[in-house]
């Protein structure tokens, strides 16, 4: 028996016991993604995971060198891509997020922050099943630079300034909701008065 097939093995004993664990726990209970995952299942699903992340790239080493072009790139990838689901200063808590089971992880965490750059490469271009995380692998070497550049953004979500998170809300896509709603806003605000009021007193 190889040992890629036996972590195989041990992966799937783990993932199976642990969900008949969790059956078990919640028997009754009903079934929803609005309620707090317990410290158990967090731990659980989050070894489950590690255990199953290739050891080459759980080792792997960020090829891309850190510059403040690089960091300025990430920022806005990380606006466009990331933000609305783990807020702009990556602590997880946005209106999208709120309700996600499992709860979206606070990236200045030191549980995420543990993690090697391998592993959040693998994060980010494989997703994590079960969860709301997507994978975003394009299949492309840009595709893959443009992951290890998030990479450093993420070591960098402990640090965040208010200026950067203020650029990261800058530059997060806009509903159409919100974007009307800023139209509004500017007209009004060049408008000379606002329109329908009669004189006082005039008759």
């Amino acid at each position: 028996m190889t040992a890629r097939l036996r972590r195989s093995l041990w992966a799937t004993a783990l993932v199976v016991l642990s969900a008949v664990a969790l059956l078990v726990f919640l028997h009754g209970h009903g079934i929803s993604a609005d309620r707090p995952s317990s410290v158990a299942e967090e731990r659980a699903a989050v070894a489950a995971w590690r255990f199953l992340v290739p050891v080459d790239v759980k080792h792997a080493t960020n090829p891309v060198a850190v510059s403040a072009a690089v960091m300025d790139e990430a920022l806005a990838h990380w606006a466009d891509h990331c933000a609305v689901c783990h807020g702009s200063d990556g602590r997880g808590a946005t209106k999208l997020s709120r309700h996600m089971y499992p709860p979206v992880p606070d990236m200045g965490a030191s549980r995420t922050q543990s993690l090697t750059d391998g592993e959040l490469l693998y994060a980010i271009e494989s997703g994590i099943p079960w969860t709301g995380m997507p994978a975003w692998r394009t299949g492309t070497e840009e595709g893959t630079r443009e992951s290890w550049a998030l990479v450093h953004f993420i070591r960098h979500v402990p640090r965040l300034t208010p200026d950067e998170i203020s650029r990261i809300d800058a530059l997060m896509p806009k509903s159409p909701a919100a974007l009307k709603l800023e139209q509004d806003i500017q007209d009004f605000l060049r408008s000379d008065a606002p329109k329908g009021r009669g004189r006082s007193g005039g008759r």
